[in-house]
């Protein structure tokens, strides 16, 4: 099993490392009492911290999530702000207190999203911006300089752990829709549909663009999930309840990671007309 990079880290450093299966047991309560930390600091950590632990240090707990609390609130906010077609996201620092991610806010840095983003880019982005942010919220707290601001709990969205269900793409939906869920869904966990019986990994796709569409309108409406280009050199168009999805970048069921392009070409008789979907 490998480390985690805080582990890996302090390892390097010779800090000391504990890792205990729950923060709240009786056991892990006392000893994190014995140590008197100034603070608790939290990222993408999947427990939430009992009231018992909350009180233990001296300044509060504080918590790195990557969002513009209280939008996407929850373990999941990098994927569904992607799935959902937002322009921008960011970064918050906040003090934590017994809810899911509603304490109140010390900082905030608000981060563009790029049209050629995927879940793996953005979170990377993010973490690359948040230490600076998370010390000068700490240094905030320990001068004073710092006030917490709570969070307006009518304006909560959420961004819940992912399902199955959320993987998988309905060609029912509009082309920029599936689009918005391949990029928030990619690298990890992809978005699948099926072909042939088997599980399909479908890691970039872009909607046409209006002139290529253009090429498309005469033609007979397929069904949703109904491949109606299948170009060796670019890779296919499918059908979608609503405009049409090119599909760039796949990982057939066993196989590596590869372009489209390359997937039709190994498939001299994949072509227009084959369909992809419902999963088996």
């Amino acid at each position: 099993v490998q480390p985690s990079a805080v582990k890996a880290a302090a390892q390097r450093l010779h800090l000391p490392v504990w890792q205990p299966e729950s923060v709240n047991t009786a056991e892990a309560v006392a000893r994190l009492r014995e140590m008197g930390p100034e603070f608790i600091v939290v990222v993408a950590f999947g427990q939430i911290l009992k009231p018992e632990v909350l009180a233990i240090p001296q300044r509060g707990c504080v918590n790195v999530h990557f969002s513009l609390l209280p939008k996407y609130r929850g373990a999941a906010p990098v994927h569904w702000a992607l799935m959902r077609g937002e322009r921008e996201t960011g970064i918050t620092i906040m003090l934590m207190d017994e809810g899911m991610d509603t304490g109140p806010i010390l900082l905030q840095r608000l981060e563009p999203i790029r049209p050629e983003d995927d879940a793996g880019s953005l979170e990377a982005r993010l973490a690359a911006l948040a230490p600076p942010l998370l010390l000068e919220a700490l240094q905030g707290l320990r001068q004073g300089t710092l006030c917490p601001r709570p969070q307006d709990h009518s304006q909560a969205t959420y961004a819940p752990r992912l399902r199955k269900e959320d993987l998988e793409l309905d060609w029912r939906r509009p082309a920029l829709a599936l689009a918005n869920q391949v990029r928030g869904l990619a690298p990890q966990p992809g978005a699948f549909t099926s072909f042939r019986g088997e599980r399909l990994k479908i890691f970039r796709a872009e909607p046409l663009l209006p002139q290529e569409e253009k090429g498309l309108e005469g033609r007979r409406r397929e069904n949703p999930g109904t491949v109606v280009e299948a170009d060796p050199r670019q890779g296919f168009v499918v059908q979608c309840g609503e405009g049409w999805l090119r599909v760039l970048e796949v990982q057939p069921e066993g196989g590596r990671r590869m372009s489209a392009a390359e997937f039709l070409r190994g498939r001299g008789h994949f072509s227009a007309g084959e369909r992809l979907g419902p999963s088996p």
